[in-house]
């Protein structure tokens, strides 16, 4: 048994963030059903990456434009806890999904929306993806350039969990008064509250903010990260295993006032190291190391394998441990199902 096991969940979402987002309560155990169109969700033609977002769910194919797939949807919505959509602001109630709609046939529901920006407010109906989210959020660098095809959608991922977080400690009101409520994250929104958490930078000196916190390249062309801030053992840790040891008892309000020669002597040691041998002095050393990663590598790293991120996700609990990897439902593969019985 999972921690969310007999939640019942109705995923009207496609793509990415409230696939994860429903993903995430369904690796707790959570009954998700997956509500497609005619033809599939369109990121089905991603297999690879569909797959990794849509695991232990259910699927049923419903045309919400007709009476009949809007019958069977309002059916599952009245014995559902939770209702997940991702359409633009206004589309679920021209579908007869919405709010409003549902409230009257389940009070105790917990209705979540996930928009680029919100249900209401002047960019509400901007369509947009995940760099312009970014981009309204102050999320992006001055200097911020194209993103690659692999670069981590920030938005996306920052949305789907928060929405996790929301819909189930509405869930806990929900089952506590029988009242539920209605959830409206935009994913600007969620950006906006994060770097609205972070002090505006003043200048920027090409360096990281403190000596030793930042990306120095290795003489084989790889990079590390070091993540050394005000703490005086970590810069020592670090200035003799880079063989720098006569800045070793510089203090935290000196550091600061010298960062461009100071960040300049660990960029230097740093570059005279392959990545291997810089991980390996520092770590030995206690200074927080890490390599940069591919994705390969990142997918291949014995901490990981043996957290079995991939498989049971991010969450690690001792007494309802989540689901191991499970299948995952092709189109319509749960026609004419309903909601499990819940168990005690």
């Amino acid at each position: 048994m999972g921690l969310l096991d007999g939640l019942r969940v109705l995923d009207l979402t496609m793509w990415r963030p409230g696939p994860y987002a429903t993903q995430l309560l369904a690796q707790l155990g959570a009954d998700v059903i997956k509500v497609e169109p005619p033809r599939g969700e369109p990121m089905r033609m991603f297999r690879s990456h569909f797959d990794v977002l849509n695991r232990h769910k259910r699927s049923m194919v419903l045309d919400l434009k007709s009476e009949d797939g809007l019958a069977r949807c309002l059916e599952l919505a009245e014995g559902a806890e939770v209702f997940v959509e991702g359409f633009r602001p206004g589309v679920a109630d021209r579908l007869g999904v919405g709010y409003g709609a549902l409230r009257e046939l389940n009070p105790a529901l917990v209705y979540c929306s996930i928009s680029g920006y919100g249900a209401d407010g002047p960019l509400s109906d901007v369509p947009g993806h995940d760099i312009n989210y970014r981009a309204y959020a102050s999320a992006l660098p001055p200097d911020a350039v194209s993103p690659e095809a692999d670069e981590l959608p920030v938005a996306d991922m920052a949305a789907a969990t928060m929405a996790a977080f929301a819909i189930t400690a509405a869930c806990l009101k929900a089952r506590a008064t029988g009242a539920g409520d209605r959830i409206d994250l935009g994913m600007a929104d969620v950006l906006a509250h994060w770097v609205g958490t972070v002090p505006e930078a003043t200048q920027r000196s090409g360096a990281g903010p403190v000596p030793g916190y930042g990306v120095y390249p290795t003489k084989d062309g790889q990079k590390i990260t070091l993540g050394v801030v005000s703490e005086d053992r970590l810069w020592k840790a670090a200035c003799h295993a880079l063989g720098i040891g006569e800045h070793a008892d510089v203090p935290f309000i000196e550091r600061l006032s010298r960062i461009g020669e100071l960040d300049g002597a660990v960029t230097a040691a740093v570059a005279k190291l392959t990545r291997a041998e810089a991980v390996e002095l520092l770590t030995a050393a206690g200074a927080p190391v890490a390599p940069v990663l591919s994705h390969a590598e990142m997918l291949g790293l014995d901490h990981f394998r043996r957290r079995a991120v991939q498989e049971e996700g991010p969450v690690r609990t001792t007494v309802h441990p989540p689901l191991a990897e499970g299948p995952v439902a092709e189109p319509d593969e749960h026609r004419g199902q309903t909601w499990r019985s819940r168990t005690a």
